[in-house]
């Protein structure tokens, strides 16, 4: 015997949990299903976490940087430990108040491993269960590497629950994550080396600006690799061999341990998509932009589960599914807003971005002016000891709009926010000027800026 509901979620991330909800307010009967514990990359095993132990790291950065102003940080160290059981304090008790929450909402909260049986239908651990619409939102994983020991890396999740930090860190590839986990395990004492396939890292971000933050890495004691490929991994008696290899030459160096960081894919094996006649691949399950799958309408998907426009960000996931809740419910077409979502990486300090890069501006043949500032002695840095600070806005003349803001400093993401809003209401750089903001703030920086 099977058990029928209006909608499915699986994925019991924020994307699926928004859905979940915003559907069974409205009366539908929801279940919502996931094999790990509820609540998702970004609240267990990612974005909170992840700055959590940053915050650490800050504290460590910022007491150098006013040596000699007046502060004497010798002696201040991370303890690792206590740190993560900081951390602990935060994610242990988000999976039962995530079930609670949706359990209150009237959601069936289910466990264990999905995979269709056909169009309608799924089987969890040998249950049937039917629905009217099924949303994917199962998130994503490391993708596959195909050298020799990739099975002795940890991954992003492992790293947040180590619990001791090794002394030489090896982190295998140049995105985000290795970066901001390099510049935390800088600052906590170990010795962090990123290697990068490409000469490029951070390819999503202002070059400029990406030069400028490696450069600080540097000073921070994080050594980039790049053009460099990992072509195998040894386990040996003081940790691992690594083999490398930089324009045909070779090098084997060695480490304590070794960090994927080389990206994700969407997560979507083991659920026989095929048995429901979704189309997918590597990048997601295809969607319209209104995010239904096209060769099976009570399919939706949102997240990194979508081949969508979106950024693999938390918020564009909640957006997704809020929306593909709102079109399964109102039978709608409606396609998420994009616009002016910024992202950061949480480095030391951290760089953000909203908008278009500059040649992304330039190869749409807007008039383009750029804005450079270098704002590594401007009173806010200074304030700090800060001595790596940038900020390149991208305007264009014919409506004096800003079409993308590059920002590299302390606490500027938040300034990316405030772009970001600019992008999204299309207010002009004449508008944004004519804000006052509380001084001496970060914030009163933005009409400087501009």
């Amino acid at each position: 015997m099977s058990r029928r509901y209006d909608l499915i979620v699986i994925g019991a991330g924020m994307a699926g949990v928004a859905a979940a909800n915003k559907c069974a307010a409205q009366g539908w009967s929801v279940a919502i299903v996931d094999a790990l514990p509820y609540g998702g990359t970004c609240a267990l095993r990612g974005c909170d976490p992840k700055k959590i132990l940053r915050r650490g790291a800050e504290i460590i950065d910022s007491a150098r940087l006013m040596r000699g102003k007046g502060i004497d940080d010798d002696g201040l160290a991370i303890n690792w430990a206590d740190l993560m059981k900081h951390k602990h304090g935060f994610t242990g008790p988000v999976p039962r108040n995530m079930e609670d929450g949706l359990a209150d909402n009237g959601v069936a909260t289910l466990h264990g491993h999905a995979r269709f049986s056909g169009t309608n239908t799924l089987e969890i651990q040998g249950d049937r269960y039917e629905a009217a619409h099924f949303l994917m939102a199962t998130g994503a994983r490391p993708r596959p590497l195909h050298f020799t020991g990739h099975e002795h890396l940890i991954d992003s999740t492992d790293f947040l629950d180590l619990p001791a930090l090794p002394a030489r860190i090896l982190f295998v590839g140049g995105g985000y994550r290795s970066f901001e986990f390099a510049h935390i395990a800088a600052r906590a004492g170990s010795t962090p080396t990123i290697v990068e396939h490409g000469p490029r890292s951070l390819k999503g971000f202002d070059p400029d600006l990406v030069e400028l933050l490696i450069a600080r890495g540097e000073e921070a004691g994080i050594e980039l690799q790049r053009s460099t490929t990992v072509t195998a991994i040894e386990k040996c008696r003081s940790g691992y061999q690594a083999r490398l290899e930089r324009s045909g030459d070779a090098e084997t160096m060695e480490f304590d341990l070794v960090v994927h960081g080389a990206g994700r894919i969407p997560d979507l094996t083991g659920l026989d998509l095929d048995a429901a006649g979704v189309e997918w691949d590597e990048h997601g399950v295809h969607v319209a932009p209104h995010l239904q799958s096209p060769t099976n309408p009570a399919v939706y998907a949102a997240g990194d589960s979508a081949n969508t426009a979106g950024m693999p960000l938390t918020p564009v996931a909640v957006i997704e599914g809020k929306v593909a809740a709102s079109n399964m419910l109102k039978a709608t077409t409606t396609v998420p807003d994009y616009a002016g979502i910024p992202t950061a990486v949480f480095t030391i300090p951290e760089l953000a971005r909203v908008g278009m890069l500059e040649h992304q501006a330039r190869d749409q043949d807007i008039d383009l002016e750029v804005r450079y500032h270098d704002t590594s002695s401007w009173y806010s840095n200074y304030r700090i000891g800060e001595t790596t600070a940038a900020a390149k806005i991208l305007i264009d003349r014919s409506n004096d709009r800003v079409v993308g803001a590059h920002l590299l400093g302390p606490e500027y993401a938040e300034l990316a926010n405030i772009l970001g809003l600019a992008i999204k209401l299309g207010l002009t750089t004449r508008q944004l000027k004519s804000m006052t903001a509380v001084y001496p703030t970060v914030g009163s920086d933005l009409g400087s800026m501009l």
